[in-house]
């Protein structure tokens, strides 16, 4: 009888025990804190006394304010429970300040996400903010679409406070937009271009007007709307020349830009730059001016202008620079001396093939006069004379002058124009009669006068007309 009760208390042990230790891991899988309360309220100058316990060993984390002066604050660390095998720490905070206010935490050290913790306000009448007023206003970032907040926390929880835009507008909180909490501070919900600058938060205790720290608000843009620089083409110089290449970036209000260049003579320090920012009332412009001030053959390749906003906006130009030794012109036909064109053409184009540096003055001659002074259809474009509405009139020589009077260098080529003109018949054009009757055996002459280039062949053919009689019918 006696074993039988013996065992039926072992069997009856043994559930109670595990269901023990697996309560005893519930309980214990966040640190315990000897207080119920999410958030405590002391004075300032008093001792704040927490008491954690766990098990596994247990570290404390303090608020920003909080510093680790042994002489205000010390941790005792101690192994406790029935059996010894929890661990507990106990944190002493003599004379607390305002600026201890905020989140005490206790956690795991090696399982920090597993914690627990409790705010205390450490109240001072004298100071209901948190944060010290700085000699030089904090920076905030407005980013878009994100609500934005002004950390200035209180050192009570029953502190209202107000929104203060530099230097006297007041914004009352509406728990709409504009969110009071004393643990952050004010939020913006959907801040806007108007919440751009200045603010303070500003509270009256006792009838005394306390102010926050002073907080900068910036709306960091990323917007880049152009970038091109100076020259839309490839850059042209000579050999000892100064190059100075603008690029220039356009970006909405308050965009930052960082501009970078990527050019031939980087690594060996060749080159100066110099920016300038300039704000229009609807964007901002950047300059970065690359300045070389006396060009060589290495200088020669690509130049890369390269501009970027934020992480991920990226946007760059480029130009090709071409350094020549000295000035030169090199001029020939494009498909030989002699050129055709029909007269009726819209226009013609003479155009021979030039290369040149620096770039000439040009000329052009219709059989040694200026062509665009003989008639009002020439028109120079570039090295080009272009005719328009082609008639006869405009074929001839026509002679280039291509000069650049600093370097001493001149050229000139001579192209022919042929017109080709379609035959006509003069008679044709002239005659309103149909060819009347001439009597039988009589002796005609028949004229045919022509122009045309080249001189058109003329050629005569005879229709013979059909016999009256052919209709008749047959007599029976």
């Amino acid at each position: 009888m006696r074993l039988h009760f013996v065992l039926i208390c072992i069997l009856c042990g043994l559930p109670y025990g595990v269901f023990a230790k697996d309560k005893v891991k519930r309980k214990y899988s966040v640190p315990l804190l000897d207080v119920e309360a999410r958030q405590l309220v002391v004075e300032a100058n008093q001792t704040l006394l927490l008491n954690c316990r766990g098990r596994w060993e247990v570290v404390w984390a303090f608020p920003v304010g909080v510093t680790r002066d042994p002489e205000s604050v010390r941790v005792e660390e101690s192994r406790c429970g029935r059996t010894g095998q929890q661990h507990c720490s106990r944190l002493t905070l003599s004379r607390s300040l305002a600026q201890h206010t905020g989140l005490f935490r206790c956690r795991y050290r090696h399982r920090p996400r597993r914690q627990a913790s409790v705010y205390v306000y450490v109240t001072d009448s004298q100071r209901p903010f948190v944060e010290l007023r700085g000699k030089s206003p904090d920076v905030l970032y407005m980013k878009e679409r994100q609500p934005l907040l002004i950390p200035c926390r209180a050192t009570h929880p029953n502190i209202t406070a107000s929104l203060v835009k530099y230097p006297d507008q007041d914004l009352s909180p509406d728990q709409r937009n504009i969110i009071w909490n004393s643990k952050q501070g004010f939020t913006i919900r959907s801040p806007t271009y108007y919440y751009v600058g200045l603010f303070f938060c500003q509270t009256t205790t006792d009838g005394v007007a306390h102010s926050s720290h002073i907080y900068f608000i910036h709306r960091q843009v990323s917007n880049i709307m152009e970038v091109y620089l100076n020259s839309s083409g490839p850059v042209q110089a000579l050999k000892g020349e100064r190059l100075a290449l603008n690029c220039t970036a356009t970006g909405e209000l308050n965009t930052r830009v960082n501009i970078s260049w990527d050019y031939p003579g980087k690594e060996n320090g060749v080159g100066s730059i110099s920016k300038r920012i300039l704000n229009i009332r609807t964007h901002m412009l950047f300059y970065s001016i690359l300045t070389i001030p006396k060009l060589q053959r290495s200088d020669r390749g690509l130049y890369t202008c390269r501009v970027t906003s934020g992480e991920k906006i990226r946007r760059e130009t480029k130009a090709t620079v071409t350094v020549y030794d000295r000035p030169f012109i090199r001029l020939k036909p494009r498909q030989g001396s002699v050129m055709e064109a029909q007269a009726g053409q819209k226009s013609y184009r003479l155009s021979p093939k030039l290369r040149a540096f620096p770039v000439p003055e040009v000329i052009w001659l219709k059989d040694g006069m200026v062509a665009a002074e003989q008639c009002s259809r020439y028109h120079v474009d570039g090295n080009s004379l272009i005719i328009r509405d082609v008639a006869e009139e405009d074929a001839g020589k026509y002679t280039i002058l291509v000069g650049n009077q600093q370097h001493g260098l001149y050229q000139n080529l001579t192209l022919t124009l042929v017109v080709n003109v379609g035959p006509q018949i003069g008679e044709k054009a002239v005659s309103l009669q149909e060819p009347g009757t001439v009597p039988r055996g009589s002796r005609q002459a028949l004229h045919c006068t022509s122009h045309g280039v080249p001189a058109p062949h003329i050629q005569w053919l005879w229709h013979p007309c059909p016999s009256k009689g052919l209709s008749a019918a047959p007599r029976a």
